[in-house]
């Protein structure tokens, strides 16, 4: 069954397979308007990142999942996908309950469900499956910038003249907070939902690592030699 979508997506000549039309529509109806944007202005550099790494789809990496890894990859922070857990991993599950239910193989939702679950995890996504690693290319791009010095020369103002920022990085660092605020135990103190939840507590509300060791029951003491470690006069 065809999913029609609009106009502006032939410009950049988007995957037309069923699932990845189903992602995209599920995306922009479950989302917000500006993470949906996010979303597909991720898939947009990741693929550009593949091309500058010589990389081609169907060969070393499969663009489908590409596609349905960076669509999907923010649906923790929609109503549908705030659950108990933080939200990269709420997100992951409502993907590969989506996949599931459109008879997606196995394989392929461990592949996406890892994309979306490690897409905040710096140093680990880059080592997975090319799939894994471009998704994470392509949101680091958008959300901080990395790498973007590598896109094609005027690439990025197209897409952004097609998809409008909108603030992404302020408003989605806002919609993770507020979410933590309500639940904070979707903000553990050592992920990254957590760091971004300590600027917005009381100094010392949310414990740290070295509180976290001190507190385990242990008995296990700092070095000498460990300032940070070393209690507050």
């Amino acid at each position: 069954m065809d999913v029609a979508l609009p106009a502006v997506y032939d410009t950049f000549d988007l995957p037309r397979t069923d699932l990845a039309a189903r992602a995209l529509r599920y995306a922009e109806e479950t989302e917000p308007a500006v993470i949906f944007r996010h979303s597909v202005r991720s898939y947009l550099f990741a693929r550009a990142l593949a091309g500058h790494r010589g990389l081609e789809a169907g060969t070393d990496f499969d663009d489908e999942l590409v596609f349905v890894s960076c669509v999907l990859h923010d649906l923790g922070l929609s109503e549908q996908g705030n659950g108990d857990q933080r939200f990269e991993v709420d997100g992951a599950d409502l993907a590969a309950r989506f996949l599931r239910e459109h008879g997606t193989d196995e394989d392929s939702v461990t592949v996406v469900w890892d994309a979306i679950a490690l897409h905040t995890s710096e140093g680990i996504a880059s080592r997975k499956g090319p799939e894994i690693a471009l998704a994470h290319a392509g949101i680091s791009v958008d959300v901080l910038g990395y790498g973007k010095e590598l896109l094609p020369d005027g690439f990025a103002d197209r897409v952004h003249a097609a998809f409008p920022r909108e603030d992404l990085a302020y408003t989605m660092t806002d919609m993770i907070v507020h979410q933590a605020l309500a639940n904070p135990a979707k903000a553990g103190p050592l992920g990254f939902p957590g760091q971004l939840l300590r600027r917005h507590l009381p100094p010392g509300t949310m414990p740290d690592w070295y509180d976290l060791i001190a507190r385990s029951g242990w008995g296990d003491q700092p070095t000498p030699t460990d300032p940070a470690a070393a209690p507050a006069t």
